[in-house]
Parts: C-alpha cells; structure tokens; sequence
C-alpha cells in the first residue's frame, strides 16, 4: 500500500504540481475542475501553500471544497 500522495496520483494521474504549475491559467482552472475528492484538493492545497501561495488559485481550490462537499451530501 502506498502512501495517500501515491494513491492520489494513481487513482487520476494528475498530481498537485501539474494541476498548479500549469503554463496557463486555463490549464489551471481545468486541473481544479477536475479534482475529484477532498484528499486531492487538500494535497493541493498544500502544494500551493508551499510553491506559490498565489490567493487567486486558494480561492478557487476553496470554492471546489465547498462543491466537493455539497455532492457528499
């Protein structure tokens, strides 16, 4: 069994640093579209915390929580 940062990039093969670093900020915004459950969006999350901390993609990794909560209900 691997680790959960393992398990994440296996399960869509999309890690936090491709979602984020991407070379446009469409490409960002698809990458945090398509992040499908809390345990990826807080990896990054995390990411961005440590790289970037850019408020604008905290923002929007804030607002795909909020939806990714609302689908859990």
């Amino acid at each position: 069994m691997g680790t959960s940062t393992d398990d994440s990039e296996e399960s869509d093969g999309f890690p936090p640093e491709k979602r984020l670093e991407a070379s446009n900020t469409r490409l960002i915004k698809a990458g945090i579209a398509t992040i499908p459950d809390m345990e990826t969006l807080q990896e990054c999350v995390a990411y961005e915390n440590a790289h970037q901390n850019r408020t604008q993609i905290l923002r929007r990794l804030k607002w795909k929580a909020e939806e990714l909560r609302e689908n859990e209900e």
